[in-house]
């Protein structure tokens, strides 16, 4: 098993030798294009059903390195990512937007969160009102309600 920097690294390579975008590839996969970036990124599991469709949007990935991608990914980060100025800023507009955003999802949903496992992120690019590029960021999660812990649910009570 080769390790996951050099996986990413091969992963990249293979990417950027091909010239196509995230994008793109997402097209011809039928996956997000952040998807693509975090399969790339061993971030995410390639699954079978997707491992054709990749392998011929990009036929340069060797079979070795479609199966390293196949396999359960160590979801981490680097804790020096923060310092890039655009992490830090996406990371300053949750924090700053934080509150508000968790008072509506509370307001709309009620008491409980929004999922990051079944969840689908993209990035777009979109024209403002006076002609400037804009991002869009698009968080699409799972609503998950805490639960009112009863001992009477609880499957390891009740098996006494």
């Amino acid at each position: 098993m080769e390790s996951k920097a050099s996986v990413v690294s091969s992963a990249l390579a293979v990417k950027r030798k091909s010239g196509k975008t995230y994008g793109q590839i997402a097209e011809e996969t039928g996956l997000t294009n952040v998807y693509v970036a975090q399969l790339f990124r061993r971030q995410a599991q390639l699954k079978p059903d997707t491992a054709p469709k990749l392998k011929a949007a990009l036929p340069q990935l060797t079979d070795e390195l479609i199966k390293e991608m196949m396999e359960p990914p160590l979801r981490s980060y680097d804790p020096q990512l923060i310092q890039d100025p655009l992490i830090y800023r996406l990371n300053e507009a949750v924090l700053h937007f934080g509150e508000s955003i968790k008072d509506i999802i509370n307001e709309d949903f009620g008491d409980g969160i929004m999922s990051a496992i079944d969840f689908y992120c993209s990035v777009d690019k979109v024209k403002g009102v006076d002609g400037k590029d804009r991002v869009v960021l698009t968080f699409d999660g799972k609503y998950l309600p805490y639960t009112e812990q009863k001992t009477e649910h609880m499957v390891s009570k009740s098996a006494k």
